[in-house]
């Protein structure tokens, strides 16, 4: 971060929580979330990972690429290297919001503590209830606390038609 000639930053963004806390609301005024952010090569590379209803595409990452760029050169922020990508058909699912985005498609979740015997769940999200994700396996709709979770994503929908 440049600190030359009496110039001090208003507020560091030196580690992943401190940039994620300066994204997310940044990428919401242009109308995408924050999905993922990666720190690579010391804090030289950023790679960020966006998302929105309907799908990411290339023009998308070229739009928020142009804009985060001039945002972390007025902050500041030293980097060698911004990408912006799409999280992928197997999107990662973190928070509340995306297991009720995600309701009604097939997720693979990884849990910290087996529920009914299994770490390992693939299955159809339904809207969480009390706060719990809830999973249909085999035809039972299981609970999981979000605390329990140590993974989870999409499990991609390929279609040959």
């Amino acid at each position: 971060m440049f600190t030359g000639m009496g110039f001090q930053p208003i507020f560091c963004l030196c580690n992943a929580m401190d940039l994620k806390e300066f994204l997310e609301p940044t990428l919401a005024g242009l109308g995408y979330e924050l999905v993922d952010l990666e720190l690579g090569l010391r804090g030289r590379l950023i790679r960020v990972f966006i998302d929105k209803r309907g799908g990411v595409g290339v023009d998308d990452c070229a739009r928020v690429s142009n804009h985060l760029s001039r945002v972390l050169a007025v902050e500041n922020v030293d980097y060698d290297r911004l990408e912006v990508s799409s999280p992928g058909l197997d999107r990662p699912l973190r928070k509340p919001a995306d297991f009720e985005r995600f309701a009604g498609e097939m997720a693979k979740l990884k849990l910290r503590v087996p529920v009914e015997g299994r770490r390992n769940l693939v299955g159809l999200l339904h809207p969480m209830k009390d706060g719990a994700i809830r999973v249909e396996v085999d035809g039972k709709v299981l609970q999981v606390e979000m605390s329990n979770l140590e993974k989870a994503r999409l499990v991609p929908r390929i279609s040959f038609n």
